[in-house]
């Protein structure tokens, strides 16, 4: 888990399936003077973080709960999966008290096929390649970072476990079972002020598909999936919108 920045207002940042905490790099450098306190972990099953016997939406809100547990303002800004854990952490079932949540990226039309891969997916034990840059190359793109961050990045290396025979990811298939979120039905359970996000050009879910269960959904102009890595700046505005 990382931490920083000063004030009385906790932003809890939660990444997507695949990636680390290490992805929020840009927002951290920018809230390091305020106006927050932000706490960044590695969800379960994903970088430096222990796994879980279960992978479900409630498993894995419950594992975060103690995080803001005892804070009084807190906030949650989070991005694909970690925007459904948000969202259900935002409903009070697992602990914690929540001010605002922001779902960012969140996938909300899945077909038959997808389903079916992620479930396939989840059943295969991780490769283990001789190279760190095969590695590296395959994190990026299980966490669908391709194109966004260098293999050489830092940000890859909590994506990545050293073994004496190799490379390999240092995620848990396993949390790629987790399944087809109730987005409507979690909407509906929030004890907190929510709101969905999504980038303009989201080749995961479309702002129109978005608006379909949220219509006030905000849209990032110029940004796709990954908006908190491809802009900081416009996450840490939604942070400070979240904040007032």
């Amino acid at each position: 888990m990382q931490s920083g920045g000063t004030g009385d207002a906790v932003v809890l940042l939660l990444h997507g399936l695949g990636a680390t905490g290490d992805v929020w790099q840009g927002v951290h450098d920018q809230l390091a003077d305020g106006p927050c306190r932000w706490i960044t972990p590695d969800l379960p099953g994903h970088g430096l973080s222990d796994p879980l016997d279960r992978y479900t939406f409630g498993h894995f809100a419950a594992a975060l709960a103690p995080l803001i547990d005892g804070e009084e303002h807190v906030v949650v800004l989070g991005h694909s999966l970690g925007g459904v854990l948000g969202l259900a952490l935002a409903s009070g079932w697992f602990g914690g008290s929540v001010d605002r949540a922001c779902g960012l990226g969140i996938k909300v039309a899945w077909s038959a096929a997808e389903l079916s891969g992620a479930k396939a997916y989840a059943e295969r034990a991780n490769k283990l390649y001789f190279l760190r840059s095969e590695a590296a190359e395959r994190y990026l793109k299980v966490s669908g970072l391709g194109g966004l961050v260098d293999p050489d990045d830092p940000r890859v290396d909590a994506g990545l476990t050293e073994t004496p025979d190799g490379w390999k990811l240092a995620f848990d298939p396993r949390t790629f079972a987790v399944g087809r979120p109730d987005v409507p039905g979690l909407l509906a359970a929030s004890q907190a002020e929510t709101l969905l996000a999504v980038g303009e050009h989201d080749q995961m879910c479309s702002p129109e598909q978005v608006k379909e269960v949220d219509a006030n959904a905000t849209v990032l102009p110029g940004l796709g999936h990954n908006a908190h890595v491809e802009d900081p700046s416009a996450m840490v505005k939604l942070i400070g919108d979240l904040l007032s």
